[in-house]
């Protein structure tokens, strides 16, 4: 350690919880310049506070948690961003209170030629399904579309879908499904690929519009203590507009403050020819704080709406079974070359596989992709993971493929009870979120938060990693599956190392010298106080490179 050159900041009276397995905790750290030079004690002779000079901030902790930034392994900034400025349904959960957003919105809004956003709640529907006539009442003579919470669906109005053309007659696209009232008419609900129909309509947000979508974002996940995170969508999917130029324009206006890795989105319309057009866009997108070394591939849908891809087919009202085991978005044998492709033209691929057939198939084309190319440090990985079968567990420590868990989803909510676990079966819906036996098997967990799916605060994940249980559950409401809570050290460990690992950041997700100083303060030391008790924990300070991004009381 240099101990002749002060420390540009130094906290003091920790803890620390460094993340670092071979010494977990520490009290004090000095940071020179962008780096972390010291991890010690306060005490210790010659030790961090020799390193303080004039001009060295120091940080008091007073008992205070310091840990590593949070790192979201799979989040949706731009487009969360962006929403935040639109017609935001996310903060309530019923109709009625869907009623009055909208009808707000429109009214603040009578200049706008389409009404957009979403964030709203399956649940908040009868059978998950609402209704044309329901926005036509609200808004007659404008096209509306509202994307849901989960965003593979949108709800329209019928100005939008005449706009779109659509009638009885139209087909489903073979990458979803246009829902119809009895007379065989849409009947406002458009699920996964058939959302495409009415949203390419909606006019794109211009690229000021999302950029500053993208620094509100910024700005909230700070505060949030996230300091780095995998984007899962750079490109244009189903209704949504690109992000990539957004980063780029934050980037060189010297605007963007977290480190970011973007996933190239995958056309599944299309096979190996887009692969060159990648690599394009991977040297394109590649500078400063932001890489575009992933690609994201889209192999099913959700369980909700029955489009995650089982292995058998979901049950019916009554228990039965359907003739509907999902989708699988891109034939299996043709995943598996694609994916060898990119892993030898040196990507990452990060996988939405959340039914137990996705979650095969993508480490069926992982194994190909090993066997053709032997073992390079691609570090791919699937995120969701809602239903495992038990074969497949062991296989991602075999495989070195990595679990990004969101683990904010696994705990009963009604989404859960009344839309997914009857349609799934007792068996299937015992194999959900399988955090604890994925971590036993030695899999290596990375987690994420999928916003604006889901809120973006790691500390609600954690509690629910910890607790299966949702922080605001009233004390009746049963542990999800209690076998697979996972403790507090390891989900930390997920969402810090471990989506570092998965975002290819090496010299961050740890407090080491030598690491990067991506750091965040919280209000307390969530080990000291019962799991119960975890969401009750507040990020104070965000550091990035050693320099904050993020106080609490901040304008």
């Amino acid at each position: 350690m240099d101990t002749t050159t002060p420390a540009d900041l130094v906290f003091l009276s920790g803890p620390v919880h460094t993340v670092d397995p071979a010494r977990s905790r520490a009290s004090a750290v000095a940071v020179r310049g962008d780096r972390i030079v010291a991890v010690g004690h306060d005490g210790e002779k010659g030790g961090i506070r020799d390193l303080i000079g004039p001009g060295t901030e120091v940080v008091d902790l007073r008992g205070k948690l310091l840990i590593p930034g949070f790192q979201d392994a799979h989040v949706h900034p731009v487009g969360g961003g962006l929403e935040l400025g639109q017609c935001d349904l996310s903060p309530a959960v019923t109709a009625e209170a869907y009623r009055e957003l909208i009808h707000s919105y429109a009214t603040a809004h009578p200049e706008a030629p389409w009404i957009t956003g979403g964030g709203w709640s399956l649940e908040a529907f009868p059978g998950g399904m609402p209704t044309r006539e329901f926005l036509d009442a609200i808004v007659p003579n404008r096209p509306v579309f509202l994307v849901n919470r989960d965003h593979h669906g949108g709800w329209a109005n019928s100005r939008a879908l005449e706009l779109a053309g659509l009638t009885a007659r139209t087909p489903d696209p073979a990458d979803g499904r246009i829902e119809r009232d009895a007379a065989g008419e849409p009947s406002g609900m458009l699920q996964e690929g058939a959302m495409r129909l009415v949203g390419d309509l909606v006019p794109e947000p211009t690229l000021a519009e999302r950029t500053e979508g993208l620094l509100r974002a910024q700005r909230l996940l700070h505060g949030y203590g996230v300091t780095a995170w995998q984007d899962a969508m750079l490109g244009r999917g189903p209704g949504v507009p690109d992000a990539g130029p957004a980063y780029l324009a934050a980037r060189d206006a010297g605007k963007l403050t977290a480190r970011v890795t973007g996933a190239l989105w995958w056309d599944r319309a299309r096979g190996a020819e887009q692969i060159p057009e990648l690599l394009a866009l991977r040297e394109k997108l590649s500078g400063g704080r932001l890489r575009a070394t992933s690609v994201k591939i889209m192999q099913d849908g959700i369980a909700e709406n029955h489009t995650a891809a089982m292995l058998g087919p979901y049950l019916t009202a009554c228990g039965c079974a359907s003739d509907n085991s999902g989708i699988s978005f891109i034939d299996p044998e043709a995943l598996r070359a694609y994916v060898t492709e990119l892993d030898a033209e040196g990507f990452q691929v990060h996988f939405h596989a959340l039914g137990d057939r996705a979650v095969r198939e993508a480490l069926d084309a992982v194994e190909a992709a090993r066997t053709a190319n032997g073992w390079r440090d691609t570090r791919p990985h699937l995120a969701h993971l809602q239903v495992v079968h038990p074969d497949d567990v062991p296989r991602f420590r075999r495989l070195g493929a990595t679990a990004n868990i969101q683990a904010l989803w696994a705990a009963h909510e009604p989404q859960m009870d009344e839309l997914t676990i009857p349609f799934l079966g007792a068996q299937r819906a015992s194999w959900q979120y399988p955090f604890g036996d994925l971590l036993r098997s030695g899999a290596t967990l990375a987690a994420g938060s999928d916003w604006p799916v889901s809120s973006p605060d790691p500390i609600a994940a954690l509690h629910v990693a910890v607790n299966r249980r949702e922080p605001e559950a009233p004390e009746s409401t049963p542990v999800f599956l209690p076998e697979q809570r996972i403790d507090l050290g390891s989900a930390l460990a997920a969402y810090t190392a471990g989506s570092a690992y998965a975002n290819h950041l090496d010299d961050t997700g740890t407090i080491q010298p030598g690491k990067l100083a991506d750091l965040v303060v919280l209000d307390r030391d969530p080990f000291d106080g019962p799991g119960e008790a975890i969401a009750e924990t507040r990020v104070l300070q965000t550091f990035v490179g050693g320099r904050r991004v993020y106080a609490a009381g901040d304008a």
